[in-house]
């Protein structure tokens, strides 16, 4: 296929960066449905006369419908975008970032998906779409799956689909809750996770981080102790990777101690733990659910995480941590290939 699109670079250059363009405008479609012109404009950035353009055609061809709510795609449309999936993986250059993203982090399996999440959140809908993809494929037999909270997840959830044994799955948080919007809490993405994918869930309700007396006594309630031996025997791990000093924020950590991150130079966080840029945790927060040692047992650790400013986190995380999967977004991976100190 490499070779095919070197050709057609060389031959017809304009009509691959058609094709590129109209695909990118069916997969917003798809992401964003229903949307209007001057939505789709902004998350394309193209110039409203150009989208104008490309949804008279689109239209022409029957891949979406125009309706007085604003464009959605047809049943023909998505299987376009479907069958020109690994075509346009390969002619974006995203098959290219995803072998040498490997080489660096040392990953098995990495999915990159055109963007920038930090500009676009279009773009964590495309990695909760490959997650969720990811998990129709490969979840074959009935299966635990715990999951952490943030954007990125939420995004997940948004995205998830039924998928075979998955009505006989079960979800669960992968820890408590810090406290932040309520759609961005693992309880609340695990529940609608679980809805979306027509499977069952458990949910924890006790917050993160915690003191060590609270932490010794809320071990020992029954109900919260079964929970928590569900989540720790999962296997399947879903989870984020934040940027140190904003998790710090978020989480309303004292002072003392966010300086303390920022003198050992914390760079990511993941499970409650801190990261310098060697992937040495340097700070840890006491907190119930999925420790890192509990990782080893886990068969499938699926890492979510994309944006320019995660670039450092990212690389930080892989270091040393686990995961057989990264899903990211094109401009996480350019920039921590760009940077020789990652």
């Amino acid at each position: 296929m490499r070779d095919l699109i070197d050709i057609q670079k060389k031959l017809y250059p304009d009509l691959l960066e058609i094709m590129q363009q109209r695909y990118v405008v069916l997969q917003n479609i798809e992401l964003l449905q229903p949307i209007g012109r001057r939505g789709l404009a902004e998350n394309t950035n193209l110039t409203e006369r150009n989208v104008r353009g490309e949804i008279d055609f689109l239209h022409e061809q029957s891949l979406i419908d125009i309706t007085s709510k604003g464009m959605q795609i047809t049943k023909e449309g998505k299987l376009v975008i479907k069958q020109l999936s690994d075509f346009m993986q390969e002619a974006m250059g995203l098959s290219v970032l995803e072998r040498q993203l490997k080489d660096k982090l040392q990953v098995n399996n990495i999915i990159v998906v055109p963007g920038n999440s930090d500009d676009y959140d279009w773009v964590k809908q495309e990695m909760g779409k490959a997650c969720a993809s990811f998990l129709k494929e490969r979840v074959k037999s009935p299966k635990t799956i715990a999951v952490t909270g943030g954007t990125t997840m939420a995004a997940v959830a948004s995205m998830m689909v039924p998928f075979d044994n998955a009505a006989s799955s079960l979800f669960v948080p992968a820890r408590g809750g810090i406290g932040e919007k309520e759609e961005n809490q693992a309880n609340t993405i695990v529940a609608k996770m679980a809805r979306e994918a027509k499977g069952d869930y458990r949910l924890l309700y006790v917050p993160d981080p915690l003191s060590e007396t609270s932490y010794q006594n809320i071990i020992k309630e029954p109900s919260i102790n079964e929970t928590l031996q569900l989540i720790k025997g999962s296997s399947v791990v879903l989870h984020g990777i934040g940027d140190a000093l904003t998790m710090a924020e978020r989480r309303k950590t004292p002072e003392e101690v966010t300086q303390q991150l920022k003198e050992k130079k914390a760079v990511s966080e993941a499970f409650g733990y801190y990261f310098d840029k060697f992937g040495d945790v340097v700070h840890k927060v006491r907190t119930i659910g999925i420790q890192l040692d509990d990782l080893s047992t886990v068969n499938q650790v699926i890492t979510i995480a994309g944006g320019h400013s995660k670039a450092n986190a990212i690389a930080s995380y892989f270091k040393k941590g686990k995961s057989d999967l990264l899903i990211t977004d094109e401009a996480a991976a350019e920039q921590i290939l760009r940077d020789e100190s990652l």
